[in-house]
């Protein structure tokens, strides 16, 4: 079983806020017939000692970043009440080598299931996913790019960079796969959360950190500057 530390950025009695490493399940996952690799809320709720642990979001693995768990049941159903509501404010860090159509801007569309768990966009905006970015060149053909998603959906930052032309640097699922598997990780990071539980107002930051799942593009000394110009993302939108 995996007992890889997670690093703690905020913990009350109400609620705990983690940074997620890449390559990291949410949830447990069998590795062979006999071991099984333990997922983040369960690494989470051992490291920590606590008696509950309550998702209220999800990352997929390739994702790195900001996670929240609720500490106990009431919260919990807060927590449900301000996702449904939109009243939590997300905020992605993702690279793409890849010239996106626009530079700035929203996407919206439909998503569709495709094959194999993966999803493309649509035309039609019956239940639309809503994402707006804005992006700044890191070097020639590399952009690094600030992601506000306003909908939750499965895969929706992933699908919404391929749909522009910029796939996420290192997606196995939604870029050239051969290329995407000789990097060290998917390169999307969940950077920022902003938002209001019990009338106490709060705001939390996590700039991408090196690790032994990679992370190397995010170091880049040029993207890094970029990203310390954007450490309060709700400013840029």
């Amino acid at each position: 079983m995996n007992h890889k530390m997670i690093d703690v950025v905020f913990q009350n009695q109400d609620f705990i806020v983690v940074n997620k490493p890449a390559g990291l399940n949410f949830h447990s996952e069998a590795e062979t017939e006999n071991t099984t690799q333990a997922g983040l809320a369960v690494l989470v709720k051992q490291q920590q000692q606590l008696a509950e642990l309550y998702p209220v979001h999800r990352l997929d693995k390739m994702t790195s970043g900001l996670v929240i768990f609720a500490l106990n049941k009431v919260t919990a159903q807060a927590f449900q009440i301000l996702f449904e509501q939109h009243h939590i404010q997300k905020y992605y860090l993702a690279i793409s080598d890849k010239k996106p159509k626009k530079k700035q801007g929203w996407v919206i569309g439909d998503m569709v299931s495709a094959r194999r768990g993966s999803w493309k966009l649509t035309q039609s905006k019956r239940n639309a996913a809503k994402t707006q970015f804005i992006s700044a060149l890191i070097e020639p053909k590399k952009r690094l790019y600030l992601v506000k998603p306003i909908t939750g959906k499965t895969h929706q930052i992933r699908v919404a960079l391929k749909s522009i032309g910029s796939p996420i640097l290192g997606d196995t699922r939604y870029s050239e796969t051969n290329e995407a598997k000789q990097l060290d990780r998917g390169y999307l990071h969940a950077f920022a959360i902003q938002f209001t539980l019990y009338d106490h107002p709060y705001q939390f930051v996590q700039s991408p950190t090196e690790s032994e799942e990679g992370g190397e593009e995010f170091l880049n000394p040029n993207c890094t500057a970029i990203i310390q110009s954007w450490q309060q993302p709700w400013c840029c939108f």
